[in-house]
């Protein structure tokens, strides 16, 4: 099932790949992305923009990111987002964790990838004494994360906005 390949922590210099294979799992996760002539319809933003943005969340640290490599590229990744909480005065501080933007690219699935990208950010999140990480996971994606011990909450409460 698995095969050669190494996971490791983002850093801002993975901004160009990353805001790349975001690009490609935002077009695989859009299914009415085409313009009237059937083509891919044009995105609202550049894939310049996505770079800038990962790379200053990434050098300021509040958003950590893990990606999978094989074969000297990058063919997966996932990001933790820090979300503070307010200071207590009996508790340390630590923050929740927000996982988010879980990609491994197509040809790579399947061979142990993803749950190596989940059990590193995991093992990050317990390291640093977290108590929580949240996800509102593609239906695709439950099964993974479930394997990997996330469960349905009884005390998150979502409102849409709609």
């Amino acid at each position: 099932m698995t095969t050669d390949f190494r996971v490791r922590r983002a850093d801002a210099a993975d901004a160009s790949v990353l805001a790349r294979l975001r690009w490609e799992f935002k077009q695989e996760d859009s299914e009415g992305g085409a313009d009237s002539e059937g083509g891919p319809a044009d995105p609202a933003r550049s894939m310049e923009h996505a770079e800038q943005w990962i790379h200053e969340r990434l050098a300021g640290g509040r958003w950590l990111a893990w990606v999978a490599e094989s074969g000297g590229e990058v063919c997966g990744h996932v990001f933790l987002h820090l979300i503070e909480r307010v200071p207590e005065p009996y508790e340390d501080n630590v923050p929740t964790g927000y996982v988010t933007n879980f990609y491994v690219a197509p040809a790579q699935r399947d061979r142990g990838f993803g749950t190596a990208l989940l059990e590193a950010l995991r093992a990050y999140a317990r390291h640093h004494g977290m108590d929580s990480l949240i996800v509102w996971p593609s239906e695709r994606s439950v099964p993974l994360y479930r394997r990997a011990g996330f469960q349905p909450s009884a005390e998150l409460l979502e409102n849409t906005m709609a």
